[in-house]
């Protein structure tokens, strides 16, 4: 009797057909919603109970929403972080956007020689200007930071497998990775010396020994130490590295070529420049932090240890393709002709207070004027630059601070995600904020039009 009601009830099941004609049009290719039908289908065929048909293409409709959603696409940043990771790190300058279409949508000279008519050198102009912009007897590039890492510790760690690091430069980066894991995973053997919050040159100098294969110092870049703290200089590292004929990395991570002072930011972050000057025989960095680019691993220094890394098996692996090539070889042209400012990620960190009190006072009049059930204010705050860079940083700033009359704060912020392109924001004191520095200013009015679309809803 049971399996004769089950058969029923599986009777009731809706063909993937009758789902399709019923969910309208979706802007999503047709062999997805298909498959995602039959999914959802095969999960009510294993249950007891079989849902009515509307609440059958609801489920289904929700869970095409969810995954459209998923896909890759522009959205709106009002948290006022900066380079926030989570929404693709440093926005791209308009001249390395257009090298992208143009370099994307044709065929290009990415390894060949124009002047010889064969087969060239990938790469070969952006590393002869990295090395120019940092002083640097060579350059090359591969897909990230860690990536950088493991291929340098790789080479380093063949034969002499020790890698020996300051305990208190253990650091953990995005995603729950850890420096100490990455150089693990290289094949290496991690030698951590001194303690976290003080470490000295004679930690290093006594544990480097014949099975040393390189001193690694990673920047402190995503955060900071105070009070009873010691670090050697990398001057004093270097030298020991010298005297012990020991290779000295160091791991800039933020990437800042341009001085930090010249930004309007008083904490001055480490450049590459200034690393090599005091020693260090390589030195790597991120492509999509303060450097501003797309997401690369930029690896300076001697140009013989240069050289070796660029014969690793593993260094095919970690290259670059051409749209990175591309957008970052315009990145490096910005900087070398000391147009910055052209950058976007170095505008925002730039950009004055009073702009975008004008801005927010101009945002507040509108929505005023033509959306009714909202508290609007323009208010005050602190923004972060984010991506693992200047963690004692405080940037004042400008948000529009809202209170729907006619819904929760987390249900309004729902709707800012919903619409199209999504609005970011955040929940803070009772108010839901945008913070202007991280919003570009031909996005205002898109603002406007989310937030009224949000409270007419």
């Amino acid at each position: 009797m049971h399996d004769r009601v089950k058969f029923r009830a599986r009777r009731q099941i809706p063909a993937v057909s009758r789902v399709l004609d019923s969910l309208g049009n979706f802007d999503l290719p047709r062999p997805i919603i298909v498959d995602l039908i039959r999914r959802k289908l095969s999960q009510i065929r294993a249950e007891r109970e079989v849902p009515e048909f509307e609440s059958i293409v609801a489920v289904v409709r929700r869970s095409l929403d969810e995954l459209r959603a998923s896909r890759l696409q522009p959205i709106i940043n009002g948290t006022g972080v900066v380079i926030h990771t989570n929404f693709g790190r440093a926005p791209l300058a308009r001249e390395a956007v257009r090298a992208l279409n143009e370099i994307g949508s044709g065929y290009s000279n990415l390894e060949y020689d124009l002047a010889a008519g064969e087969r060239g050198r990938r790469g070969e102009y952006i590393e002869k200007a990295l090395a120019m912009l940092c002083g640097a007897e060579s350059a090359t590039v591969i897909n990230n930071c860690a990536a950088a890492l493991v291929l340098i510790v790789r080479h380093f760690t063949r034969t002499k497998t020790d890698v020996v690091i300051s305990r208190g430069e253990l650091v953990q980066i995005g995603g729950g990775f850890r420096i100490g894991e990455i150089i693990e995973a290289a094949g290496a053997k991690l030698r951590e010396v001194g303690a976290t919050n003080k470490t000295t040159a004679n930690d290093y100098a006594r544990v480097v020994g014949p099975n040393t294969g390189m001193i690694l110092k990673v920047h402190r870049s995503n955060f900071f130490m105070s009070g009873f703290v010691e670090s050697p200089s990398s001057e004093e590292i270097s030298a020991l590295a010298r005297k012990k004929r020991v290779p000295f990395v160091e791991d800039l991570g933020s990437g800042a070529v341009v001085a930090t002072e010249e930004l309007g930011i008083a904490d001055h972050e480490s450049t590459p420049s200034e690393a090599l000057k005091a020693g260090a025989d390589l030195v790597c960095f991120s492509g999509d932090k303060l450097f501003g680019g797309p997401q690369a691993g930029i690896i300076i220094g001697k140009r013989r240890f240069v050289a070796g890394l660029k014969r690793e098996p593993l260094f095919r692996a970690l290259r670059c393709d051409k749209l990175c090539l591309a957008a970052l070889q315009t990145t490096v042209d910005l900087h070398l002709n000391q147009n910055a400012g052209e950058i976007p990620t170095l505008a925002l960190l730039q950009i004055s207070e009073d702009q975008l009190r004008a801005r927010a006072a101009g945002i507040c009049d509108q929505l005023s004027k033509n959306c009714s059930g909202l508290q609007i204010a323009v208010g005050r705050s602190t923004a972060k630059a984010g991506g693992g860079t200047l963690p004692k940083v405080n940037m004042p700033s400008v948000t529009i601070n809202i209170v729907p009359e006619n819904s929760s704060l987390a249900d309004f912020a729902v709707a800012l995600r919903a619409s199209n392109p999504p609005v970011i924001g955040y929940i803070a004191d009772g108010q839901f904020k945008l913070d202007l520095r991280t919003i570009f200013p031909h996005q205002d009015d898109l603002v406007v039009e989310v937030i009224r679309a949000a409270c007419t809803k």
